[in-house]
């Protein structure tokens, strides 16, 4: 195994880690979650 075999590898699973999180960050069972923490601001004490 040669440095760019590493590379790609590195490079596969850096694209992977990313497609996880956006389809995590869009999943529709986080939609209440993050709708609640978005109106986190604007809530009075």
């Amino acid at each position: 195994m040669d440095m760019n075999d590493l590379r790609s590898l590195y490079t596969a699973l850096s694209l992977a880690v990313f497609v996880g999180i956006i389809w995590w960050a869009y999943s529709k069972r986080n939609k209440a979650s993050f709708e609640e923490a978005a109106r986190l601001p604007l809530e009075d004490d």
